[in-house]
């Protein structure tokens, strides 16, 4: 009797144990993505770029800020569509959100505006700079495919 009750013990202690072990090894963040990193770069460099017009007239470019829109969409929806990847979707979202100061407020106030100065697009163009390098950065930490064990 006192055998099975010690071998009961043991699988309660050791199946629950071996079950943390096995989940724990499972990355707690999506793995690396060589097109999200490419999206991202990419991204950047497209929208550093188009913010140097914003000292010329919103409707002269109105266009070209939907079409970046739209590319900034799709990033922020392949993002949010990738398991486990909650940091890099969040991190989208606030690039894109036109109430924000990042690039969708960017956007969004130059719309309002007509026209932004020079020293704001530069200033802007700083932080909305840090805000891709940041979302670069969280891809190009991730773990890549062929080093998950």
């Amino acid at each position: 009797m006192k055998v099975s009750v010690t071998i009961k013990c043991v699988s309660c202690t050791i199946l629950p144990a071996l079950i943390l072990i096995l989940t724990g090894c499972r990355p707690g963040i999506s793995l690396f993505s060589e097109q999200a990193y490419q999206q991202a770069v990419t991204l950047k460099a497209t929208s550093l770029r188009f913010m140097d017009h914003a000292v010329e007239p919103y409707e002269e470019h109105a266009v070209e800020a939907e079409n970046l829109l739209f590319e900034i969409e799709k990033a922020y929806e392949y993002a949010r569509g990738r398991p486990d990847n909650e940091l890099s979707t969040r991190q989208w979202e606030i690039l894109k959100d036109p109430d924000r100061n990042l690039l969708g407020g960017f956007i969004h106030r130059w719309q309002d505006q007509g026209t932004l100065s020079p020293v704001f697009v530069r200033e802007a163009k700083g932080v909305i700079s840090d805000a891709f390098d940041t979302i670069i950065g969280l891809e190009s930490g991730k773990i890549k495919p062929s080093e998950v064990p």
